[in-house]
C-alpha cells in the first residue's frame, strides 16, 4: 500500500456506501439484471447478472450525500494518473473537470467492489483488490516518497481524520496514519500529535521530496499563524520513506516552542484549506511586507512572549514608521488602523508604552511590571492582522498612506 490516507478515506467511504446501498435495497429498491448466454454448452443456458453500476449510478446524490464522500472526493481530485485509471476500467467518457473525473473516479471504484453483487454487505477482500488496481493505475513506474513531522500546538476535530490541503499535502490526527513512528504521533501531552503529512512523485519532483516538504511544512505554518492566534510550532525531526519502506528520520530545523494548543473545529475546515491555498499563492518574496512577515514569525518563535517585542515593533515600522522611529509615528498610524475612533487614543498610549519598554529587552531584562507579556501579545495581533489583511487583499499594501488618510479624516471632522 502506498498511499496509507488514500486508502483509509476510500474505505470509510465504502463502508459508508455499502450501508447506503444496503438500506435501499432492503427497502424495495430492486438491483436491474441482464440475462446473458452461457457459453460452453450444447443447450443455450442462460444467467441473470446484476447490473451494479447502473444501481449505484442512480444513487449518485444519496452517496455524494455521505459525510465520507467529499474528504474521498477531495483526495481523489489532488491525484494523478485518475484518467489511466478510468480507462482501464472500461469509461468512455473522462471528465476534464477535476471534481467530475473524482466523482466519475468513486463511482467507477464503487462499482468495482460490488461488481455483479446485489448483496452490498462490506467486503474488505473485494475492498483490497479494487484499491491495489486503484493504486496500480495511479503508482507503478513511480516512486513515492512520504514525508512527515508534527505539527504542534494544534488539534483537529475528532470527526476531521484528514485535513487535504491540496498537491499532496494534509494534515492528519496521528493515530489515523496507522504505521506512523510512534516518536510522530506522541509527544509529551496525552493527545496524539497532529501530523503534516505530504506525498511527493519522485517522477515529478524537480527537487528533493525532503526539501520540497521543509519548504510547503513551513507555509502551512505561517499560513496557521496567520488563520488565529496560537502557539504553533513545527517538531525539530520529520520521518520519510519511499514507497512502504522503512521510516528515517531527517532535521527540519527549529520552528519555536508551543505555548498552547489551538482547537480546529470540523466548521473551519474549508475556510482553513481555502486560507492555506490562498498563503500559499500570495506570500510575497521581497519588500516590506516580507519583511515584516518574517519578522512577525521570528517573534512566534521566541520561547517568552517579551523576547519578541523587538521583533514585532521592526514589524510594524518596515510597514507604518518608514521615516524610522525618531518620527515618533507608529502608534497613532497602528492606532488609525486597528481601532475604532473612539479607541485610537487608548491604543496609541499602549502601543506607546511597549516601544518604552523596548529598550529593556534589547538589555536582555525582562521587564518587571506585570501585564507586559498581554501587552506583547496584544501588539502581535495587530501585526498579524494586518498582514492577513494585506495578504487577503482588504488592505492595500500601502499601510502608512492608509494610516495617514484615517488621521488626515479624523483630523478634519468637525468636533
Amino acid at each position: 500500500m502506498r498511499n496509507r490516507p488514500l486508502h483509509q478515506l476510500l474505505e470509510a467511504f465504502t463502508t459508508d456506501a455499502a450501508m447506503q446501498l444496503s438500506a435501499d435495497t432492503a427497502g424495495g429498491a430492486e438491483v436491474p439484471f441482464e440475462v446473458i448466454e452461457e457459453p460452453g454448452a450444447r443447450a443455450p443456458l442462460y444467467c441473470y447478472r446484476p447490473l451494479t453500476g447502473a444501481f449505484i449510478r442512480e444513487r449518485l446524490g444519496l452517496l455524494g450525500a455521505l459525510p465520507t464522500y467529499a474528504p474521498a472526493a477531495r483526495a481523489v481530485t489532488l491525484l494523478d494518473g485518475v484518467d489511466g485509471y478510468l480507462r482501464e476500467q472500461g469509461e468512455q467518457r473522462i471528465p476534464t473537470e477535476p471534481r467530475e473525473r473524482a466523482d466519475a473516479a468513486l463511482r467507477t471504484f464503487l462499482g468495482t467492489v460490488f461488481a455483479e453483487r446485489s448483496d452490498f454487505g462490506f467486503d474488505p477482500l473485494r475492498f483490497d483488490t479494487a484499491y491495489e488496481e486503484l493504486e496500480r493505475a495511479l503508482y507503478d513506474g513511480r516512486c513515492m516518497t512520504t514525508v512527515i513531522a508534527p505539527l504542534l500546538g494544534v488539534a483537529l476535530d475528532h470527526g476531521i481524520t484528514e485535513l487535504a490541503l491540496g498537491d499532496g499535502l494534509s494534515l492528519v490526527p496521528g493515530q489515523a496514519l496507522e504505521d506512523a513512528p510512534s516518536d510522530a504521533v506522541w509527544g509529551d501531552g496525552e493527545e496524539p500529535n497532529v501530523l503534516a503529512v505530504l506525498t511527493v512523485s519522485e517522477e515529478g519532483a524537480i527537487r528533493s521530496p525532503v526539501s520540497i516538504a521543509r519548504m510547503r511544512f513551513r507555509r502551512v505554518l505561517t499560513a496557521l499563524r496567520l488563520f488565529e492566534r496560537g502557539g504553533y510550532a513545527l517538531g525539530p525531526v520529520a520521518w520519510a520513506r519511499l514507497d512502504a519502506g522503512a521510516w528515517r528520520t531527517v532535521s527540519l530545523g527549529g520552528s519555536g516552542r508551543p505555548r498552547f494548543v489551538t482547537f480546529i473545529s470540523a466548521d473551519q475546515e474549508d475556510e482553513l484549506r481555502a486560507f492555506c491555498n490562498l498563503i500559499a499563492r500570495r506570500t510575497p518574496t521581497g519588500g516590506e511586507l516580507a519583511w515584516a512577515l518574517a519578522r512577525f514569525e521570528m517573534g512566534c518563535e521566541r520561547l517568552a512572549p517579551f523576547e519578541a517585542l523587538t521583533d514585532y515593533l521592526l514589524a510594524l515600522r518596515a510597514l507604518l514608521e518608514p521615516e524610522g522611529p525618531a518620527s515618533g509615528r507608529l502608534a497613532q498610524r497602528l492606532a488609525a488602523i486597528c481601532a475604532q475612533p473612539a479607541a485610537r487614543t487608548a491604543l496609541a498610549e499602549r502601543t506607546a508604552h511597549a516601544i518604552s519598554l523596548e529598550r529593556a529587552v534589547i538589555a536582555g531584562l525582562a521587564p518587571a511590571e506585570p501585564g507586559v507579556d498581554a501587552l506583547v501579545d496584544e501588539l502581535a495581533e495587530h501585526l498579524r492582522a494586518l498582514i492577513r489583511d494585506v495578504l487577503c487583499g482588504h488592505l492595500e499594501v500601502d499601510l502608512r498612506g492608509v494610516a495617514d488618510s484615517l488621521l488626515a479624516e479624523a483630523a478634519a471632522a468637525p468636533v
